[in-house]
């Protein structure tokens, strides 16, 4: 696999707080293994908190931690990280990439930064790798009807790589990072916005659904019991999504909506159980590495993208496939 030798900014991000400690997100360890995948050189990162998980950091190749001075403001306006990436990138000059994640706050970041750094930005990337030199991502588009190969030709991009895109390794012998401290000289965007309350959403002890590497969704098959979605879900240490006929009718939340109207999910396997697979929903789900579907219509559209699909009953199949998975002592 080609590689790059100049070094690689990644944004990362952390949960927690100063009394109970902060850790480093899933997605950042992505972002960080991605970044391992494309240069043989120092891999830098941006830690947006005043004591970032630096062992963390360490098994995933980190060399230096910049600590930006946020002067009391929150590092969930898209405007202060991007000041604090631009402020390193424009002290370091070298970097041949900035990484971060593709969320809602992180599709703003990226163009933001580009703009300032006289780049291009790509988001919601699924796959990146060094081609000729240059760095080559790849997404879909056009409601998952096509998958694009694109490069940016000028400056220092910016990607986005979208959560569970790619499948977090640590590496091989750690080094303790070196911790950076930095000043920043913020925008009036930056400035200019202040975060009162922040209030993380239940989700009901699992794994956020745009980060997890396990989806279970439900459809119009499982007629609102979504018990078979559930324990799936919980046998496997993965998220329940759900379909927006399933939303719409209030079986559940519609913050677990996936597809054109709802979210993207990228994980390593999707399992769609009474789900048609719609072109609306399709799009939402194209990313997924594996997909794997239960439905009771041979003719269902989305058993023109899975891996592998079985036509039947979803109270007949689902508890079968529980039953094998308790044997394997899952």
């Amino acid at each position: 696999m080609e590689k790059i030798s100049a070094p690689i900014l990644v944004i990362t991000d952390h949960t927690g707080n100063v009394d109970d400690g902060f850790v480093l997100t899933e997605p950042s360890k992505q972002l960080l293994t991605l970044a391992g995948s494309l240069t043989t050189g120092r891999i830098d990162a941006i830690a947006l908190n005043p004591a970032p998980q630096v062992s963390e950091l360490a098994k995933y190749g980190v060399s230096r931690v910049f600590t930006p001075d946020l002067e009391g403001l929150s590092p969930r306006v898209a405007a202060v990280v991007a000041d604090a990436a631009f402020e390193v990138a424009r002290q370091e000059a070298q970097y041949a990439a900035v990484l971060n994640v593709s969320n809602y706050r992180g599709r703003e970041v990226a163009a933001g930064l580009a703009v300032r750094l006289g780049s291009g930005a790509v988001v919601d990337v699924t796959s990146c790798v060094v081609a000729d030199g240059q760095f080559e991502a790849q997404k879909s588009v056009l409601a998952g009807t096509w998958s694009t190969k694109f490069k940016v030709t000028r400056g220092t991009p910016v990607i986005g790589l979208r959560p569970s895109a790619v499948e977090a390794k640590e590496v091989g012998e750690p080094t303790e990072p070196e911790i950076v401290p930095i000043k920043v000289s913020y925008s009036q965007p930056a400035v200019g916005v202040e975060v009162i309350e922040s209030i993380e959403e239940g989700g009901q002890g699992r794994v956020s659904l745009t980060e997890a590497p396990v989806v279970v969704c439900g459809g119009r098959g499982t007629d609102g019991n979504f018990s078979l979605v559930d324990e799936l879900a919980n046998a496997l240490g993965g998220a329940v999504g759900s379909t927006r006929v399933a939303a719409d009718e209030g079986w559940i939340d519609r913050s677990t909506q996936i597809g054109q109207t709802g979210v993207s999910v990228a994980p390593n396997l999707y399992i769609g159980l009474g789900v048609s697979g719609a072109v609306h929903h399709a799009c939402g789900i194209q990313a997924s590495r594996h997909i794997v579907a239960v439905c009771d219509d041979p003719d269902a559209p989305i058993f023109e993208i899975v891996d592998f699909g079985v036509v039947g009953d979803i109270n007949e199949v689902v508890p079968e496939a529980l039953a094998a998975l308790r044997q394997k002592g899952l």
